[in-house]
């Protein structure tokens, strides 16, 4: 019997590979496991359609990982915390708020283990992260931690006196 292969099958062939294999074989295990479908020209013209799909999909979706990507690449985000005395944050600026701030900024969602590919950041200063979009497209956005609350320059404070 002629089948379409669905998913890899050892032994046999990768997805989308038209192989001969036993009736059986195919009526007992492969097709009842979703591993194949029966080759009818039906199936077989459904299955190009559905692949064609498939892969104009996988490019919108590339595209628009791009334009995303580039997007980010002018990011910079801004997080101020407080800092003990030799520039090390009590706590840390964590992938968690990060992936918050960019989605305040830029409306996206982000997945903070998925899409942020930093540990926590504990130092004051700039910092450059990197962004997981897609397998193949990542992006570095730059961090700056500043200490909070700092005192206001001298002559710049009001009602004193």
């Amino acid at each position: 019997m002629k089948v379409i292969l669905i998913q890899d099958v050892v032994n046999i062939g990768h997805a989308g590979d038209v192989k001969n294999v036993a009736d059986g074989y195919a009526r007992n295990y492969l097709i009842p496991r979703g591993l194949a479908l029966q080759a009818t020209p039906g199936a077989m013209k459904e299955f190009r359609a559905q692949r064609e799909s498939d892969a104009r999909h996988e490019a919108h979706m590339a595209a628009r990982a791009e334009a995303l990507a580039e997007r980010l690449r002018h990011v910079t985000l801004t997080f101020e915390a407080k800092v003990g005395e030799k520039g090390r944050l009590y706590g840390s600026i964590t992938p968690a708020d990060i992936a918050e701030a960019l989605e305040r900024e830029t409306g996206q969602q982000f997945d903070r283990r998925k899409h942020i590919i930093s540990e926590p950041i504990r130092e004051v200063g700039a910092h450059t992260v990197q962004i997981r979009l897609r397998a193949d497209v990542t992006a570095e956005i730059q961090v700056l931690v500043k200490p909070a609350g700092e005192e206001p320059a001298e002559g710049s404070e009001a009602g004193t006196g």
